[in-house]
């Protein structure tokens, strides 16, 4: 790790998402089963999202621009602890474990996700201010088609891909220009990824748990 960064369990600059966007809709996936790594990743222990003051505030900008247009925020995952990013280095070293492989990385060596960026070693949302999250539309309850699903690595979900229709790359495009509009910035490779531009700890990464009880203490 850099000299300049640090690792702390300090949560006091943390806010529980759902307390500053009432009504969001969290599928933390990463406290489930069904994602890349195929089980409960290391350091969620709730399905909730936690966020730094700064980028909750940002995104409750967010979530009040596209509710007034019909649609909600759904995150899959937001604050992530530098605990379970050292989790899915130990799965990229497993060889044999390509059990969501059809479901995750179809066309994609396993060896290749950290080699093209998909997954770092060490992770913006670690440092608390980024976001996986896409759109419900409130009319019929279901999620926008952005063209392909949360956590499939492939060219499919670069924001810019011109292999999805032109319905499917505006979807894209309403979500980034929301979320850009209100402080956040894009990733080249995952149409879902945002982080605060202006994000409050640049140079630190947490391990606090993903837990209600850390905001109580």
């Amino acid at each position: 790790m850099d000299y300049k960064q640090k690792v702390t369990m300090d949560p006091s600059g943390f806010v529980l998402l759902s307390d500053l966007v009432p009504g969001i809709v969290q599928e933390i996936r990463y406290f489930s089963t069904y994602n890349f790594v195929g089980e409960r990743v290391d350091g969620y222990e709730e399905p909730v999202a936690l966020l730094t003051v700064e980028a909750a505030r940002a995104l409750k900008a967010v979530a009040g621009e596209v509710n007034a247009q019909g649609y909600r925020l759904k995150v899959f995952d937001a604050y992530r602890p530098a605990c379970a990013v050292k989790h899915f280095m130990l799965w990229g070293i497993e060889d044999l474990d390509l059990r969501m492989k059809p479901y995750f990385y179809p066309d994609l060596e396993k060896q290749t996700l950290f080699k093209e960026g998909y997954i770092a070693s060490q992770s913006s949302h670690s440092r608390g201010s980024a976001v996986d999250l896409t759109l419900l539309d409130m009319r019929t309850g279901k999620e926008l088609d952005m063209g392909s699903p949360f956590d499939l690595f492939s060219p499919l979900s670069h924001p810019d891909s011109k292999e999805v229709t032109e319905t499917q790359f505006e979807n894209r495009m309403f979500l980034q220009n929301a979320m850009t509009r209100n402080g956040f910035k894009p990733i080249y490779c995952e149409w879902w990824h945002f982080s605060l531009k202006d994000e409050p700890y640049p140079d630190t990464y947490f391990e606090f748990p993903v837990s209600t009880r850390v905001l109580k203490r």
